[in-house]
């Protein structure tokens, strides 16, 4: 496969994707027709245009999957797809219901260039579950697409140890994944991405990363170096729950199903 994960899609005090427009333009085909997926913020056209705009210089073709009333047909006729950010369950939830998280899995393992960021990169892992977002609307699961076996957790921000902040930071959450969950968590700061070419995955961009795992202590990851070990084996997560019979209390959802 051929992946582009932003942590985020617009840095302080740059303009939309300007902190990584050279490696964007980089990862995506001379000319290329760009699926754009908006699903995670409402107004679909503005978002559209806004990447429409960031893009244009470069030559590349935007087209809203939401644009022609065929979001399908937008990606099989596109060179590439980007998932954009926003909120990752309003984006989940959109996926299911246009039968894009099928196709999109069916075409980027056939090869189709994936960018995401942010909520789209979230997008890549095999469950929803390291998001950042509030549950603003419910997804038939939390299983995304799967196209890397380990989770992301975009933005992902250092605990400051002078907060007065009593909340958990975002370290607190993350192990509380894992105490539920054995699965690596790469921790995605502001700023950089990971790139994926076949069995190859590069940290790149302005500031390291931090990888998760149960029962070791968290771990820093240089910018430009090779990580290839995150793409191998398979997390575990809890098993689904087996079906309520008909007048018992609703099961819960969103346990992705184990990949062979």
């Amino acid at each position: 496969m051929n992946l582009l994960l932003l942590s985020n899609s617009t840095q302080h005090g740059r303009g939309y994707l300007e902190h990584a427009l050279d490696t964007v333009t980089g990862f995506l085909p001379a000319g290329a027709r760009l699926a754009f997926v908006p699903y995670a913020l409402a107004d679909h056209d503005t978002y559209t245009a806004r990447v429409r705009g960031a893009l244009a210089d470069a030559g590349i073709d935007v087209r809203g999957v939401h644009e022609g009333g065929d979001p399908l047909a937008r990606l099989d006729e596109a060179d590439a797809v980007f998932v954009g950010g926003g909120n990752s369950f309003r984006l989940l939830s959109a996926l299911y219901r246009t039968g894009l998280r099928e196709a999109l899995v069916k075409a980027v393992r056939g090869g189709l260039p994936y960018m995401g960021a942010s909520a789209g990169t979230n997008m890549a892992a095999p469950s929803l579950r390291t998001t950042n977002d509030m549950p603003i609307v419910e997804p038939p699961s939390f299983e995304t697409l799967g196209l890397v076996p380990f989770q992301i957790n975009p933005h992902y921000l250092d605990p400051d140890p002078g907060s007065t902040h009593k909340g958990e930071t975002r370290e607190e959450r993350l192990r509380e994944f894992l105490e539920e969950n054995d699965v690596p968590v790469l921790g995605l700061r502001e700023g950089s991405w990971l790139r994926v070419e076949g069995d190859r995955a590069v940290l790149g961009g302005e500031r390291d990363a931090r990888l998760f795992r149960r029962g070791t202590a968290p771990r820093e990851l240089a910018v430009g170096s090779p990580r290839t070990y995150l793409l191998a084996g398979r997390g575990v997560f809890p098993p689904a729950p087996p079906p309520c019979a008909p007048g018992a209390p609703r099961a819960p959802r969103g346990v992705p199903r184990p990949r062979p």
